[in-house]
């Protein structure tokens, strides 16, 4: 009996280890041999969205020329912050923190994220998301972290989404579903905490505006 009652105890023990153990590989080991970790496999108005394998998987840290913090690659945080400095010379503030860290739940609905110096809205705002708006995703039981992408297009009742680090089997793209009750917007997906926008007056490199005529 005793011995029986020491194997249950090591037994429950070694379980929370070896939980451990196997997220941990789980989420670092390549499964996916189709693609490189590095591999290009997207795109959104001409920045780059790469491979990362195991959503755990680092690749150092990303550097603008001049010193500023893009994040780790190929997580989806570098992808975000990549995507607004490229493409808006946009940098935040506070160049660091988790993809969840994003979104200040403290904020009323509209008002300035002040660590990304963005506008901030909750999944339930009178604003509608927009194209090029970042979208926060809360922290799940596998993904502690939480989750950012950048809205590619809106329609009428979805919208689709470019992200990066979705997983060895995610895709790059995902569609949304969109309603509105109460004159309120919602994002159709319970994790959705809310988006952030970078403010009017940040205006496109001019290597980006669009042409007139």
């Amino acid at each position: 009996m005793k011995k029986t009652r020491l194997i249950l105890l090591v037994t429950c023990a070694l379980l929370p280890l070896i939980a451990l153990a196997a997220y941990y590989g789980a989420t670092r080991v390549d499964p996916n041999s189709q693609h490189a970790v590095g591999e290009q496999l997207d795109e959104l108005n001409g920045v780059a969205i790469y491979y990362n394998g195991g959503v755990n998987t680092v690749q150092g840290r990303n550097l603008s020329e001049d010193g500023y913090n893009l994040g780790l690659r190929y997580q989806c945080v570098e992808f975000v912050k990549r995507y607004y400095f490229e493409r808006y010379g946009h940098r935040m503030p506070d160049s660091y923190g988790h993809a969840k860290d994003f979104f200040d739940a403290s904020l009323s609905d509209g008002n300035l994220n002040a660590q990304r110096a963005m506008l901030q809205f909750r999944n339930g705002s009178p604003e509608p998301p927009k194209a090029d708006d970042l979208l926060v995703f809360a922290p799940s039981l596998l993904n502690r972290y939480g989750h950012v992408a950048i809205i590619a297009s809106v329609g009428n009742v979805s919208l689709q989404i470019a992200q990066q680090n979705p997983g060895p089997f995610g895709s790059s793209r995902e569609d949304l579903g969109l309603s509105r009750k109460d004159g309120n917007w919602y994002i159709d997906e319970s994790r959705v905490l809310g988006w952030l926008r970078v403010e009017p007056t940040t205006e496109l490199p001019d290597s980006q505006q669009s042409p007139t005529h």
